[in-house]
């Protein structure tokens, strides 16, 4: 990787140096350890304890780096961003019934979109032209254009940049959000969640770098790979953290309830095997990325222990807060709770969020469970647009509140986008299409209340200015410090990056 890295001390002696000290830790200090619970809990104090022993020592109290081998990387330049929060909506999203607005398919409404027949949609032959289901209108200092659908995020289109000439290389579901997410149609690459990490290290001590909040309907589809280290080391996979309230904050971090209480004393003697035993075994296997990151993933766990549940208590968030975000919502409340659950995790030092509003691809019972509106534009998008509506423009206003947005970069991107014309007996739904969507960014070093690139007079194809995820990718790396072309890995006899041989920063949008 060419982001500079600088390097440091062999990662056991720094652990052996800890062991050392701990030895000569006073009474007062194992009295504190003793009155803590046993397990990943202790494991978490003796870890703060040791970092507070070693203040001085350069590799003991360096924590920036995932794998605790190294310290902060430099960023190439000056960052505007600090954190990334991304909501990604599975399914396409249409362009034509959100944020570009098309007067011609308005006046075209009913006449054959295909009138040579020469085209072959996705599922279906193209049928007639069919406007948006909601009315546009124009909004905020700007002026620009939104649906209906849109009400509350309507009142932030001053801050928000939208790309209209956004384009997909694939309309499969799969290969389409594996595109937006690693850069890539096929599964194995590194998600840009990953990179980021990977290029900066982590910000938090206690938190990981990269956290996932699922919809709670289920994953999306293509599933954990979305969020995947790929062959980075597996140390920049994500956390997924569980967004369902009352339930624990990561599976498993905590032992069942009926799990009876180990006597302490033991507990920690077996932790401390445990550890010397892990030391040794990694130690004659350097080469083994997986193991090294399997055992940095337990050293986490053991902080989440404590971190975990204090970052996602929302009780201590304020009434009018919950209202803002939509909690107390059976449909809405989920994805509120995960953004919400986002600007916390920032606050905390947390550098990548990934939010899902929608999961896998299925047909449809009373609604699909993503934006995939083949049958019911109506029902699908205006259910999950209220949902979307109401949580991105809580995380704005919460943000913008806070004095966040200005260091946070908030995006907005889907699998693809929909056709202007009318899929279905009664032309109610829409089929997909990678030739032409919206994604929106805002904050963290964007100038917003502007559109940037075109779609052609139907809203079917990108023609001005057309943009593939590579673009957003470069423009966000961009504005966290980072070179896209520098921030590369050697996989395989190439040096592999996010953006592959592509990506354009989009200086237009910038403040």
């Amino acid at each position: 990787m060419s982001i500079n890295h600088r390097p440091a001390d062999n990662r056991f002696a720094a652990v052996s140096r800890r062991m050392d000290v701990n030895r000569h830790v006073g009474v007062s200090r194992r009295q504190l350890l003793s009155s803590l619970a046993g397990g990943f809990g202790w494991m978490a104090a003796q870890t703060l304890l040791h970092r507070d022993a070693n203040a001085d020592d350069p590799v003991a109290g360096d924590s920036a780096t995932p794998t605790g081998t190294g310290s902060r990387p430099t960023p190439h330049h000056p960052p505007k961003a600090k954190a990334v929060i991304q909501i990604f909506c599975p399914g396409g999203m249409s362009q034509v019934d959100t944020f570009d607005y098309k007067p011609e398919l308005i006046r075209r409404a009913g006449t054959p979109f295909d009138p040579d027949g020469k085209l072959e949609f996705f599922a279906s032959k193209p049928g007639n032209c069919r406007p948006s289901f909601w009315d546009f209108q124009q909004h905020g200092e700007s002026g620009l254009w939104l649906s209906g659908l849109f009400p509350k995020l309507s009142r932030c289109v001053d801050d928000i940049a939208f790309i209209y000439s956004m384009q997909s290389k694939t309309a499969l579901h799969g290969p389409g959000c594996f595109m937006m997410n690693t850069g890539f149609t096929t599964p194995g690459f590194p998600s840009m969640g990953s990179w980021v990490t990977y290029g900066l290290g982590r910000e938090s001590e206690n938190l990981p770098a990269f956290v996932v909040l699922p919809d709670s309907r289920g994953l999306p589809p293509g599933g954990s790979i979305n969020w995947g280290s790929g062959f980075l080391p597996a140390v920049y996979q994500a956390t997924t953290f569980n967004i369902h309230s009352g339930g624990q904050p990561i599976e498993d971090l905590f032992p069942p309830g009926d799990f009876g209480t180990t006597d302490r004393g033991a507990d920690r003697a077996d932790l401390e095997l445990l550890q010397m035993l892990n030391r040794r075994h990694l130690a004659a296997r350097p080469e083994n990325r997986d193991l090294e990151a399997r055992i940095s993933a337990y050293e986490m766990a053991a902080k989440l222990q404590l971190s975990a549940p204090e970052v996602t208590d929302l009780d201590q968030e304020t009434a009018a807060t919950h209202k803002l975000y939509g909690l107390g919502d059976d449909a809405i409340g989920p994805f509120g709770r995960q953004c919400l659950l986002a600007r916390r995790l920032v606050e905390q030092g947390v550098r990548f969020v990934q939010i899902y509003c929608g999961a896998e691809n299925t047909t449809a019972k009373e609604i699909r469970p993503n934006w995939d509106s083949h049958e019911d534009v109506v029902r699908d998008h205006g259910y999950w647009g209220r949902i979307l509506d109401t949580g991105a423009s809580a995380l704005l206003k919460d943000l913008k509140a806070r004095g966040l947005l200005d260091e946070t970069l908030v995006m907005c991107t889907t699998e693809f986008g929909r056709q202007p014309a009318g899929q279905g007996e009664k032309a109610t739904g829409r089929d997909h299409n990678a030739s032409a969507f919206t994604a929106w960014v805002a904050g963290g070093g964007i100038r917003g209340g502007q559109g940037y690139g075109a779609t052609d007079e139907l809203g079917f194809k990108a023609v001005e200015s057309p943009t593939y995820c590579y673009d957003l990718h470069a423009t966000a790396l961009h504005l966290l410090g980072i070179d896209h072309t520098r921030l590369t890995h050697y996989h395989n006899g190439i040096q592999r990056r996010l953006t592959d041989v592509h990506g354009e920063i989009l200086h237009k949008i910038l403040a």
